[in-house]
């Protein structure tokens, strides 16, 4: 596809959608790993706080490998393109070891199967990183428009609502309950099938997606760039844009890891509910109306207005909402949630009704905040091609997801402790296990407390972010008129 005026350079909608898909191909196997804890304490023989540590650990170990393989696209530039080849590589290594994981690991001597497990899963990391890179490195070359950016995010926040609606009701209603509510062998055999042979079919799309910008022509100034290691000092040090975003982006994935940790949603649904099925029922009921949001705040606003803006309207009104629904389980009465398909519906209450509600309004505002700053990131770098003329997309997207990780790694590691501190230190809180004061602060916590943190850091960081829609127009010309220089 040409380049137009100013240097703008678009891509086919049904590109942008189909590589949007990476995102989904990788939350697959991220949802895997959501129940890691539950599969090291039932089949591994550990403890809850070495569970959650080990959550943790790995964490961490992906944030490490992120700089080394954002480096490494970075330098890639060959017959497959920048970004192609390492979508297949990392799928491969994904399938591999998450089999290995669930079905050889477990049959191990119990002297080593922990030792195994950690030699496996440490792979498998490497694996979803290479795969999860593309992510944002290939959004500079598909696209320079500021107007047609926030497009991308729209088909990644669908991407992120139907993949986070169905996979619990998958997983909690259905899957389950049909396991008698235990995470037993069966279940998690059942779970990896799907995961796996969904996530194989949409990587293949999206390397289809990719073959026509994935070219050295679409790469930043269209020259090759030199880079080395102290580079990333140089984005740290310099880079306000993605220093504001990083602040905004780990805070908000800490809170997101937290709340959608399997034993918070049990704590939340199951013990101070009461009511297990509806879980994974709930978010069936608020699909569309995540998807409204998006479509409107990510799409029109931010095409618009800029995606600063988009993200500061969605930060605001998702603190509100987590404030209201904090409000309603500490005075409202929690056990008359109910919904109908859940199997006890009875008819609507006040709560069911309020939690709905203010559910659907956070759930909306949040859709658009965590799938903006993904898109966020390619302006970023763009920036980086305008402050120091090197492209450098996987160095700006891992030195992104290096500082997310480290961050978020936390949550499990809260959860867990939090959990020890109230007297599970053997077993985490299952659908059976009674309600307590304690359980309740436990779930209010990993459910909206660490939201909230995350959302006020989010307004706080973007008063510091400098990348208006106006800004990002004259990048877009200040980088034409480089690439100009270098054809004369």
């Amino acid at each position: 596809m040409e380049t137009g005026k100013n240097g703008i350079h678009k891509a086919r909608i049904w590109q942008l959608f189909g590589f949007s898909l990476n995102n989904i191909a990788t939350n697959l196997y991220l949802w895997q790993m959501t129940f890691i804890s539950y599969f090291l304490t039932g089949f591994i023989g550990v403890g809850v706080v070495l569970a959650s540590s080990f959550v943790t650990t790995m964490r961490i170990w992906d944030g490490v490998t992120d700089p080394f393989i954002g480096y490494i696209v970075d330098k890639t530039n060959g017959k497959f393109g920048k970004n192609r080849p390492f979508v297949f590589i990392g799928q491969c290594i994904m399938f591999l070891t998450s089999a290995l994981m669930f079905f050889v690991v477990p049959k191990a001597p119990g002297a080593v199967r922990f030792v195994l497990f950690v030699i496996v899963y440490a792979v498998y990391i490497v694996g979803y990183t290479i795969q999860c890179v593309v992510t944002k490195s290939a959004q500079t070359c598909l696209t320079n428009d500021p107007k047609q950016r926030p497009m991308l995010a729209v088909f990644l926040g669908i991407g992120s609502a139907l993949t986070f609606a169905i996979m619990p009701y998958y997983s909690y209603t259905y899957l389950l309950k049909k396991h008698h509510f235990q995470f037993n062998q069966a279940f998690f055999s059942e779970q990896w099938l799907l995961c796996v042979v969904i996530s194989a079919v949409l990587s293949v799309i999206v390397i289809i997606s990719l073959i026509e910008k994935d070219r050295a022509e679409f790469y930043g100034t269209g020259v090759a760039t030199r880079v080395s290691f102290k580079d990333y000092w140089e984005i740290i040090k310099h880079n306000r844009a993605i220093q504001m975003l990083i602040v905004s982006a780990s805070t908000d994935k800490l809170a997101t890891q937290a709340k959608g940790d399997a034993t918070v949603t049990l704590i939340v649904y199951a013990i101070i509910c009461g009511n297990a099925a509806v879980s994974g029922l709930f978010n069936m009921y608020t699909i569309v109306p995540n998807i409204v949001f998006v479509i409107f705040i990510a799409g029109v606003v931010a095409a618009k207005m800029g995606q600063k803006k988009a993200m500061e309207i969605s930060s605001w009104g998702a603190a509100i909402c987590c404030i209201a629904l904090i409000a309603l389980f500490t005075f409202g009465n929690p056990k008359t949630l109910s919904l109908p398909g859940d199997g006890v519906f009875a008819g609507w209450t006040f709560f069911t009704i309020a939690f709905l509600v203010l559910t659907i309004v956070m759930g909306g505002f949040n859709s658009v905040t965590s799938n903006v700053v993904i898109t966020m990131t390619a302006d970023c770098a763009d920036y980086e091609v305008y402050r120091s003329g090197k492209y450098v997309p996987g160095m700006i997207g891992t030195l992104f997801s290096f500082v997310d990780k480290l961050i978020s790694s936390l949550s499990a590691t809260l959860i867990g402790l939090m959990c020890a501190a109230i007297g599970f230190t053997t077993a985490l809180p299952n659908a059976q296990t009674p309600y307590s004061t304690g359980l309740f602060v436990v779930g209010m916590i990993g459910m909206y407390g660490l939201v909230l943190v995350g959302l006020v850091c989010n307004i706080i960081a973007l008063k510091f972010y400098p990348l208006s829609r106006e800004k990002m127009e004259e990048i877009q010309e200040e980088i034409a008129a480089i690439k100009a220089q270098h054809k004369a």
